[in-house]
């Protein structure tokens, strides 16, 4: 059930930004595609991929920022770090100097029992690795650099903007869809109350569309995962990497809640039955076994 709140959550964060630009602009009256004719499509659809995307980079934008305050992460003073964090800073750096990344990320830490650790940021110049005081706790330093060999490649290989350009892509055609649909059913009523049919039609649309576009999102990050795992072996060492899954394996029953807009950009997931469709990283197992093959990466 933990994980199935999770994914709802995650979801409904891009709902709720979806759907609020869509109340805002319907209270302000900005609809420019519609016409004396009806709508406008190419209007339409210039409007939806501007809102569209703004949304998601808005997100990407403040990314870094909201991290620290949702997760609660403290950032670590690479001049002034002793002991175990100036090691995490040290091996932060190396791996980034390894993936050729322009600019030394932040590395943080934040309070929470679960074995995990996330990577955000707008830019590969801008970016920030936070890890869990949990995993610090219960992984060994080989399965740490491993963790953090995963999550520099995810800044190295540009996942954040990538994701946010895939989001805002799918949001956009949310925005269209239910519009055009809504329209269509809003010709079937009474002329004074279309405009009030027409809208929570839009926001219903929105909703169930928001869904059916997550599975597309969640379907590109496990891709991805995949990418990161094999990047984060060729920093750190393959048996690293492996041995780090496994030790997340093992911690699989401990779970935060905190921050679900984050769970893309963690490193650790589970999933099963239906909701396999909406999880943003693959089986473990998978993961591992992937890792094994001969000429994996």
């Amino acid at each position: 059930m933990a994980f199935l709140k999770r994914i709802m959550l995650f979801m409904a964060v891009n709902v709720l930004v979806v759907v609020t630009i869509s109340i805002v602009l319907n209270l302000l009256g900005v609809r420019p595609y519609m016409t004396a004719h009806g709508i406008d499509m190419q209007s339409l659809a210039v409007f939806c991929l501007v809102w569209g995307m703004g949304g998601s980079f808005i997100s990407l934008a403040l990314s870094r920022i909201m991290a620290k305050m949702l997760m609660g992460v403290k950032v670590i003073n690479p001049e002034t770090a002793t002991g175990d964090a100036a090691w995490l800073v040290q091996t932060v750096h190396q791996l980034a100097r390894g993936a050729n990344l322009p600019e030394m990320p932040e590395v943080g830490v934040y309070q929470s029992p679960e074995l995990n650790a996330f990577a955000t940021g707008p830019t590969k110049s801008r970016s920030l690795v936070a890890v869990s005081s949990g995993l610090l706790e219960r992984m060994d330093r080989n399965q740490v650099e491993g963790v953090l060999a995963h999550e520099v490649t995810h800044i190295g290989n540009g996942d954040m903007v990538t994701m946010t350009l895939l989001q805002g892509i799918v949001n956009a055609f949310v925005m269209f869809l239910a519009r055009v649909i809504a329209f269509v059913v809003s010709q079937n009523v009474k002329e004074e109350s279309r405009r009030g049919v027409q809208f929570m039609v839009t926001i219903a649309l929105e909703i169930l569309l928001s869904f059916l576009g997550m599975m597309v999102v969640a379907a590109f990050s496990r891709r991805r995962e995949f990418r990161a795992d094999a990047g984060g072996a060729r920093l750190a060492g393959r048996e690293k990497m492996v041995s780090a899954l496994e030790g997340l394996r093992r911690g699989l029953g401990i779970t935060d809640k905190r921050a679900p807009s984050l769970a893309a950009f963690k490193i650790s997931g589970k999933q099963g039955g239906l909701m396999a469709l909406l999880s943003t990283h693959p089986p473990l197992d998978v993961r591992i076994a992937r890792l094994r093959q001969p000429g994996a990466f």
